[in-house]
């Protein structure tokens, strides 16, 4: 007996289908999509499978370099000056890699996001005091506000996230009002109000979608950004204290071997390029497919090659 399939969710299937043909289509942002899965995969499944080898000292094989196989295969990519495989604390600390940027981006964009909401929609002292808080935010350089904060805290994994959440606000806030302020004009905005429609529905059912694919983008991009500040907090002893690890922790471990091993710090280093790199060409990528206008194009261009 054949199965019957909604409407609903064949027009899903089929937007999810052109959606991949266009993807499929920009092969550096297919790459880019590849190596971010492998490394969600390495973030989930990771510390399960290698979380005690990674940790494991083997001191005969203390700042081993790369290839050295006659310890194991583990030591592909060298090890560090306890001996322990570079590879594995690749793969385990993938994961306080990416919960720590993916909390406080999603933190920043959430708290950001309603406050530009409320800024945007209203024309009050509540506008104008959460404009002014955020200027007083953004007064200081991000790295060092996290700097001092850091060090009158203790460094952590809790206050880390909460220190690059905070520092990131002002970003979507200016960027949700500035697009809240645009759009509440529109046409289509202005019959819903005619037509009685509240300001929580105005704001949820008409302008939320419309503003949702650019706060996406900026988060991308975000992603990687505090990815990179970790790294700099970690470089500086104020990001997250060991036996917990992350990439910046390890190049900041490998720092006094730059000469001596190289490797201990350079593999780290190049995961978190190769990651930035990936997120700012999905997000390139996303802007594109974001907009209707460009997507169009992008359509029309696939169709005339084939």
């Amino acid at each position: 007996m054949s199965t019957l399939v909604s409407p609903s969710t064949q027009q899903s299937r089929s937007t999810l289908h052109r959606y991949l043909l266009l993807l499929w289509h920009d092969k550096f942002a297919t790459v880019a999509v590849i190596f971010l899965l492998l490394v969600i995969a390495a973030a989930l499944f990771g510390p399960a499978v290698f979380g005690q080898l990674s940790n494991k000292i083997n001191l005969l094989a203390r700042n081993a370099p790369p290839l050295s196989f006659k310890h194991g295969w583990a030591f592909a990519l060298g090890a560090d000056s306890l001996g322990r495989s570079i590879l594995l604390r690749l793969i385990v600390g993938a994961q306080n890699t990416m919960l720590l940027a993916a909390s406080a981006v999603i933190c920043s964009l959430l708290i950001g996001s309603l406050l530009g909401f409320i800024a945007g929609y209203r024309n009050d002292w509540m506008s104008a005091a959460i404009l002014r808080i955020a200027d007083v935010v953004m007064s200081f350089p991000s790295l060092l506000l996290a700097l001092i904060v850091l060090f009158v805290l203790q460094p952590g994994l809790t206050n880390v996230i909460l220190v690059l959440a905070i520092t990131r606000i002002p970003i979507y806030l200016r960027t949700t009002r500035a697009e809240v302020l645009e759009i509440r004009e529109r046409t289509f905005v202005t019959a819903a109000r005619i037509m009685g429609a509240s300001p929580r529905r105005l704001i949820w059912k008409h302008i939320r979608p419309t503003v949702t694919p650019t706060l996406i983008t900026i988060a991308t991009l975000e992603f990687a950004f505090v990815m990179l500040s970790e790294s700099s907090l970690s470089f500086l002893g104020l990001g997250i204290q060991a036996p917990a690890f992350t990439w910046g922790a390890m190049v900041a471990q490998g720092q006094n071997y730059l000469s001596t091993a190289w490797w201990v710090a350079f593999w780290p280093g190049l995961a978190i390029t190769l990651t930035a790199m990936s997120l700012n060409l999905f997000a390139n990528w996303l802007r594109i497919v974001g907009d209707p206008v460009q997507r169009w194009r992008l359509e029309s261009r696939k169709k005339s090659n084939d």
